[in-house]
């Protein structure tokens, strides 16, 4: 699956998409693959406020448990319910209906070290 390009990335393998303030925050597929089968997700509720590096939730697999860090600072708006029951959408789909949380208020500017596409494939050695 290609690394798409109307996202940043992060060194963490987490993918931040902006919609005007909103955030929309996932994996990627990079990550997918490292992880391999995603049994549970554990996200912080709606409501929470997160700075910018804090953990905001965490994905479990098969092989591992990985803690998930927001890139902004901002208010967990909404946290994708339908991982609760499927969380293997993350597998299927990290791009699209594998989101993880949309968090408002999100500044994007104040990201720094985040990758494009082409700097993320990169750095992962593609």
């Amino acid at each position: 699956m290609p690394t798409p390009s109307d996202r940043k990335y992060t060194e963490s393998h987490e993918w931040i998409k902006m919609d005007g303030a909103v955030a929309t925050l996932g994996v990627t597929q990079f990550a997918v693959d490292q992880l391999t089968d995603i049994t549970y997700v554990q996200m912080k509720a709606a409501g929470t406020k997160v700075a910018k590096g804090a953990v905001v939730g965490e994905v479990e697999s098969v092989k591992a448990t990985s803690d998930i860090y927001s890139p902004v600072a901002g208010e967990i708006a909404e946290v994708n319910a339908a991982l609760a029951d499927n969380p293997g959408l993350i597998n299927t789909d990290p791009y699209g209906a594998g989101w993880l949380i949309r968090i408002k208020g999100a500044d994007l500017s104040s990201a720094s070290g985040l990758m494009d596409a082409a700097a993320y494939e990169k750095a992962q050695g593609h």
